[in-house]
């Protein structure tokens, strides 16, 4: 059978890539051994986000009194919880298949592999293989966890993010390792849940990618909601022989043993492309990803490659993005390149994180002339009246020529809020124009205005 386009996975790279061509006029197929929606919808970002909403509602209830309000033998039942994240990601999932049947998108079942020629064989579930042709073959097929040899996984007592977002009972203690969105997510659910977790991260702070300010305003709310922090560690061995997990912890001050039911390894990704037919063909990769240009084409005419098994931030926003621009210029739409510079971040543990551009640290190595600004939440109206004191709002500028440098925030609805300095950046709005936009009140956004009044030496409400 041929096709226009076929690409191989159906995560929030594949499927929206696969939309649009369709909208572009080509006829398109996805290549899916799994689920539609791949990691993101169905064992990522969405089921998540249920998991994280149910801890929200459990804590407010838990802290109801602070409104004014009572309630009595407040509880939670784990494995409703659970099921009501399946059912969000289930019912995302069935989404997606009508937007491909509504946009005249074949569903072709199994595991592809690209072949010489602009050819996918298929193997199905049975074992039958059917071979496929495009003049374009995308490849996105995402990443999964990453294993390491001193942390191996079992499934069952060291676990990854697909386990912890199904098990069938909650675990009295955890061992989260890794700081980064993934562990410090579910480092937030299971101890609002009431499981007992620490978290141990190799580097000086958590969330280490994070402006540093941040970083340690996010260590300071997260002890003092109970998670237990163990910076400049790291796990050298694991003994599962025992009822529990007993984890050997290397700190400065030497080795320690740690015990809990359950360790989470949440150490990062690796890229899915192995027995996918690449050495086959012939196309590059670079340190476990496929190298392709501002397009991604590969050095291989006719072969692409978006989202996490390519250079770049390993979201899904990015890797719908990369496979939007790379079939309109298939198409030969006029587009531009992505500006990887002016990518959100979000992590939606509590309190939220939400970030884009530079850090300080960065700008101040560039040799940036800086104005910084900061407002924090605890000066919010509204945030007072929400209960939601806790972060800021930090801005950074050039002192030259007012160019928005970076934008970091921490607190209560800022992955929501993050858009204003993504759009503000790539319109390349500077502070001034920012200053003199009028944000309504009271609102938590009313915070990055007044940062920016401060980097300027113009706040009110300071």
């Amino acid at each position: 059978m041929k096709y226009d386009i076929i690409i191989i996975g159906s995560g929030p790279g594949g499927y929206v890539t696969a939309i649009r061509a369709s909208q572009l006029g080509f006829k398109v197929a996805v290549v899916e051994k799994e689920n539609l929606g791949g990691i993101c919808l169905n064992w990522g970002c969405i089921p998540t986000k249920a998991l994280l909403k149910s801890a929200q509602v459990y804590d407010y209830l838990k802290h109801v009194d602070q409104y004014g309000l009572k309630a009595e033998a407040i509880d939670k039942d784990f494995e409703a919880v659970i099921k009501r994240s399946r059912n969000v990601a289930e019912g995302m999932s069935k989404g997606v298949q009508f937007l491909m049947k509504k946009n005249k998108i074949d569903i072709i079942d199994g595991f592809g592999k690209i072949q010489n020629g602009k050819k996918v064989a298929v193997t199905a579930e049975d074992g039958s293989v059917t071979t496929y042709s495009a003049d374009h073959i995308i490849i996105a097929t995402g990443a999964r966890s990453r294993e390491l040899p001193n942390l191996p996984q079992d499934g069952k007592k060291v676990i990854v993010y697909r386990e912890a977002m199904s098990l069938p009972t909650q675990p009295k203690s955890m061992i989260v390792v890794g700081s980064g969105a993934i562990g410090v997510e579910f480092a937030h659910f299971y101890n609002t849940m009431g499981t007992d977790v620490t978290i141990v991260e190799f580097l000086p702070n958590v969330v280490p990618l994070e402006d540093k300010e941040v970083s340690k305003q996010f260590e300071r709310s997260i002890k003092k909601a109970g998670i237990k922090v163990m910076t400049n560690s790291s796990v050298e061995s694991v003994d599962i022989s025992g009822d529990g997990v007993k984890a050997t912890v290397k700190t400065k001050k030497g080795e320690q043993i740690l015990e809990a039911d359950i360790v989470l390894s949440a150490v990062g990704i690796k890229s899915n492309i192995e027995n996918i037919g690449l050495e086959d063909v012939g196309i590059v990769t670079d340190r476990d990803k496929i190298l392709v240009n501002d397009f991604y084409q590969t050095n291989l005419p006719g072969y692409y490659a978006i989202g996490d098994v390519v250079p770049g931030p390993a979201l899904a926003h990015v890797a719908s993005a990369e496979g939007i621009t790379c079939v309109e210029k298939i198409a030969g739409l006029h587009t531009e390149a992505i500006d990887y510079g002016n990518i959100p971040g979000c992590t939606y543990a509590t309190p939220e994180i939400a970030s884009v551009g530079m850090t300080e640290a960065q700008a101040i190595e560039k040799g940036y002339e800086l104005k910084v600004g900061k407002f924090p939440f605890s000066a919010s109206g509204k945030a007072t009246a929400a209960g939601t004191t806790d972060g800021f709002v930090k801005v950074i500028f050039d002192a030259k020529y007012g160019e928005w440098l970076g934008c970091h925030m921490i607190g209560a609805g800022v992955t929501d809020m993050i858009a204003e300095a993504v759009l503000g950046r790539k319109l390349e709005t500077t502070g001034h124009e920012v200053l003199k936009t009028i944000h309504p009140h009271p609102t938590m956004s009313e915070a990055v205005m007044e940062a920016v009044a401060d980097a300027y030496d113009e706040v009110i409400h300071l």
